[in-house]
């Protein structure tokens, strides 16, 4: 799966953040169903969506949806009072997106080990607001990065764009062994609610969160800690999805368009793409990285992958307590899974990252999973030879730290 370079080029930091504001999903659907009361069907069917889509709990920038539904600006039908225009939403946008990003870029630094003066790119991934100067300008004045660093904004691309920036950033660092970029997604999706009792309107209104996530990628630290190393990425655009996924500026937001079609059209047409990027292997990749773009689309491909909860469980806990956060979403998931790997004292393994986008687009990333070198010595001594339980040698574990 990973092609042999001479030094490896890793994920040396990760960082995650979210707003103050909780969107709880059962208390949300109830104040919408009260807003579309004039229209049972709707209500009934936005109740049955949000109790499935997966989600229990999403995060806001904007406290103005958590009002009751007749004091609601986003629930128009009942409170009628004035929808928020296009452009409130972006000067909202641009106020919540700069904390936010900085907070989980210094994470990711911190977690990287890294001063901001050692960065030489930054990749900065948008596609629920738009500004000029852009955030990539902001972040990298506030950060106080070099005033020579290398600013690549990547807007507008949707959900998959996050994987799409790490792999971007990958390749930057197999040509410039000397560089280390800083990626920073930030998505505010809630912003774009849409005021409108139509299925499409309701499906956005019923999964979509806020967050930002970052990460840090360089050559080996060489420093003993546990991290992922990056394989070559792909990307692959899948037959009949042009028109599945639709994402417009409108006069109240940008208005989103998600097919019903798109789970089984990723279920029939990404398998033969993976396995032909995967190459002959004998098992499947122990980890599975998947942006969790809704339930169905794990459904579907827990369905055709043969996968089960051990490769999907990440990806569906991502989605349950923050819903889908755009290109932010998937460093969530790969953070989620570093933990656990730690918790588990996990020996090296292999895996993928997988995130879909208009077009139907797919992204993806071999990467291996690298334990810190106490971790590795641990998880040998526990398990010893033929899985026997053996004493850990302190001694020789204090040797390694």
């Amino acid at each position: 799966m990973m092609e042999t370079i001479e030094q490896p080029i890793t994920m040396l930091g990760i960082g995650t953040a979210v707003p103050a504001h909780k969107l709880d999903q059962l208390d949300t659907a109830q104040r919408l169903a009260e807003a579309l009361r004039e229209t049972p069907d709707a209500a009934r069917w936005a109740r049955r969506l949000f109790k499935q889509c997966g989600v229990q709990t999403r995060y806001t920038c904007e406290p103005a949806l958590l009002e009751p539904a007749e004091r609601n600006r986003y629930f128009a039908q009942l409170s009628g009072l004035a929808v928020p225009a296009t452009s409130e939403r972006m000067a909202n946008y641009k106020q919540a997106s700069v904390p936010l990003a900085l907070r989980a870029a210094s994470a990711a630094l911190s977690d990287a080990r890294i001063s901001p003066s050692e960065l030489t790119h930054l990749v900065t991934v948008s596609c629920t607001g738009q500004y000029l100067p852009g955030l990539d300008t902001v972040l990298a004045k506030q950060l106080g990065l070099q005033d020579s660093v290398n600013r690549i904004p990547l807007n507008f691309v949707g959900c998959a764009a996050g994987l799409k920036a790490i792999g971007m950033a990958r390749d930057i660092v197999s040509g410039q062994p000397e560089a280390a970029v800083l990626v920073v997604c930030v998505e505010l999706c809630t912003l774009h609610i849409q005021p409108s009792a139509e299925k499409e309107a309701l499906f956005g209104a019923s999964f979509f969160g806020d967050g930002a996530s970052a990460c840090v990628i360089g050559a080996e630290a060489g420093d003993g800690r546990d991290a992922f190393e990056l394989g070559r990425p792909s990307s692959a655009l899948l037959p009949e999805g042009e028109n599945e996924m639709v994402w417009e500026v409108g006069d109240h937001g940008f208005d989103l368009y998600l097919s019903s079609r798109i789970p089984a059209l990723i279920g029939r047409y990404l398998p033969e793409r993976l396995a032909s990027f995967l190459g002959e292997k004998d098992s499947q990749p122990d980890i599975w990285a998947i942006h969790p773009g809704g339930k169905g689309i794990l459904d579907a491909l827990e369905s055709e992958l043969g996968l089960e909860d051990m490769h999907t469980g990440y990806s569906r806990g991502v989605l349950r307590d923050f819903g889908n956060m755009s290109s932010a979403t998937l460093l969530f998931v790969l953070d989620a899974i570093r933990k656990a790997k730690r918790d588990e004292n996990a020996a090296r393994s292999e895996g993928i990252c997988l995130a879909f986008g208009p077009g139907l687009s797919a992204e993806m990333l071999p990467i291996v999973y690298r334990p810190g070198e106490q971790a590795a010595i641990r998880s040998q001594t526990l398990h010893g030879v033929k899985g026997e339980i053996e004493p850990i040698d302190e001694a020789q574990l204090a040797s390694h730290v």
